[in-house]
This record gives structure tokens, sequence and C-alpha cells, in this order.
């Protein structure tokens, strides 16, 4: 089977991403509340008792005992967050590591890409991310956080009172733990992605080619979250933890607070939510690269059939 990778406008690339990240986290959302309540976790089962706090097991743990003592509906808790950004967010992941490739290929003078090229596009295209999604990110955390279930009722009621209370660079609290976290999820993705379907035998039709994509973007999945989990929970605690007039910041840069939770916590608290993390993302990554993909060829074929009956016309009145 030939690979049709004519180009297409942007907005095609940005429709296919956003079709593509709505799917996934319509699937997966409930993992992505778990992930951040164990991230957010801090201390022993007695320390949890002693400030009236649910402690956390594992991921079924968790799963069930939201399910038991707050209903199924607050797993998709500030889902809203993620679904308003999934648009720009997998538009600037997909269409964004599309554009970074013909710029570094320009910049370095080949023709095709390469492993190196893959994992420096996505890194790219995942500063830029970061700088678009930081904003839903911080919304989706301070309604993912257990501790402020009474402060806020939806996404624009975070909105509003961060504006109001706090300015509206606090929307930005953790750019920097989130560039960390997406550049190098995006490089370990892309990277993985290019070298898995390299590896893959060429499929021989569409089929072949979406198990090809699965695969390649699951590899990608496990690969992306292994990388960026203890950027994660740093950005869910810099973006969680409470500005108190007169104290300072336990969590303030990326590597300062990296430092800071190996010291205190131990290793094991850097991947604080890989499991549910990893659930999420292992399919996920394939879900999304078989979407987008999908997307890509149905636009792709659809904008060419366009030009074609046009210049059909066009060839018919000359």
């Amino acid at each position: 089977m030939k690979i049709d990778n004519r180009p297409i406008p942007f907005y095609y690339q940005f429709l296919s991403g956003a079709i593509a990240g709505i799917t996934e986290v319509s699937i997966n959302y409930p993992l992505d509340v778990v992930k951040t309540r164990l991230q957010l976790q801090i201390g022993s089962k007695a320390t949890a008792a002693l400030n009236n706090t649910p402690h956390y097991n594992g991921v079924f743990d968790c799963l069930s005992k939201i399910l038991k003592h707050e209903g199924i509906r607050r797993l998709y808790r500030g889902i809203s967050a993620p679904i308003l950004m999934e648009a720009p967010k997998r538009a600037v992941k997909f269409g964004g590591n599309e554009r970074w490739g013909i710029f570094y290929r320009n910049l370095f003078k080949v023709d095709e890409m390469s492993q190196a090229l893959s994992i420096l596009t996505g890194a790219s295209a995942g500063l830029t991310e970061a700088c678009v999604i930081v904003p839903f990110e911080y919304c989706k955390i301070q309604l993912q956080d257990k501790t402020k279930h009474s402060q806020y009722t939806n996404i624009l009621d975070v909105v509003k009172k961060t504006i109001k209370n706090h300015g509206i660079l606090r929307l930005y609290t953790g750019l920097e733990a989130t560039m960390w976290k997406h550049s190098s999820w995006n490089a370990a993705y892309f990277g993985s992605v290019f070298q898995i379907r390299a590896l893959l035998p060429k499929p021989k039709n569409s089929t072949e080619k979406t198990i090809n994509d699965l695969i390649a973007g699951g590899v990608g999945g496990i690969m992306g979250t292994t990388v960026s989990t203890p950027f994660d929970v740093v950005k869910s605690r810099v973006q969680s933890q409470p500005h108190t007039p007169g104290l300072p910041l336990k969590y303030i840069w990326n590597w300062q607070s990296v430092i800071l939770i190996h010291k205190q916590e131990g290793f094991n608290a850097l991947f604080k939510g890989y499991a549910p993390k990893l659930l999420r993302y292992a399919p996920g990554g394939g879900i999304l690269l078989v979407v987008f993909s999908e997307c890509m060829d149905f636009f792709r074929k659809f904008h060419y059939s366009d030009q074609d009956n046009d210049q059909k016309l066009v060839n018919k009145f000359t």
C-alpha cells in the first residue's frame, strides 16, 4: 500500500489533532483524575487520617474509594478543562510537530526525517504546546484536587476566582514544569513512533496501517509516560500548592522540586501516578496516532478530490 503523504493546509492538521485528542480524553479521563490524586498524596495513611483526607494504596484502591465515597461523576470532574484544551493541545502536538519537522529539515538541509530529528521536533512541539495549555492544566488540577472541591464549581469559576483574587498570571503557575513535562513526553513519543514504524513491516492495506499505528503509538505512549512522569508530579504539586502570604513556596522550579521530592519522599515519589498514567497513555498513545492518521487521510482525500474536481471543470470549459 502506498502511503499518501501529500501536504495539506494546517487547519486540517489542527482539526485532526482536535478530534484525536477529544476521542482519547473522553475514553481515558478517569485515569487522569486517579493520577492527579496519587501525585498530590503526601505522607502515610496515619498522616492522612490526622488531616482527615483519604489515603490511596494504588490505582484500583483510588478508583474504588472515589466511586464509593464521591460517586462516578467525580471521575469526570474537571473534564471540561481538557475537553476545551484538547483542540489546541493536540493540534499543536501533531500540527506543531509537522511544522517543526519542516523547519528543522530546511535548517539542516535534509530531505527525510530521522529519529534524532523526530526527537528534536517532538521536544519543540512540546514546548510550544506547554505555552498554549498551561492555564487549562492549572484549572484542571484545581478541580481534581479533593482538598479544593468546595472552592470551585467548574472551570469558569476557577478562572474567575483566580483572576479576581490573584491576577491572570496565576493561571500560568507551573509553566516551567509543564514545559519540561510536554517537551520530554513529545520527544520520547515521536522519537519512539518514528523508530517503531521503521522497524515494523510496511503496511499492505489500511488494516495493517492501523495495527502499525496502534503499536507505534502504544510504545510511544509508554516511553513518553516513563520519561515525563517526574515532571508531571512536580507540575501537579506546583499548581496545587497554597500561596500563603508571608510563607515561602515549597515547590518553586522544576529541578529544585525534583530534588526536594526525592530527598523528602524518596525516588518512588517521583513516579506517583505512573500506573494510571501508563494505563491511560499506553493505549491512549495508540488511539491518538490512529485517529489522527485516519483523519489526516480523510482530509487529504477530501482536499485533493476537490482540487481534482475543480481541474476537471476547468478542462471541460477550456
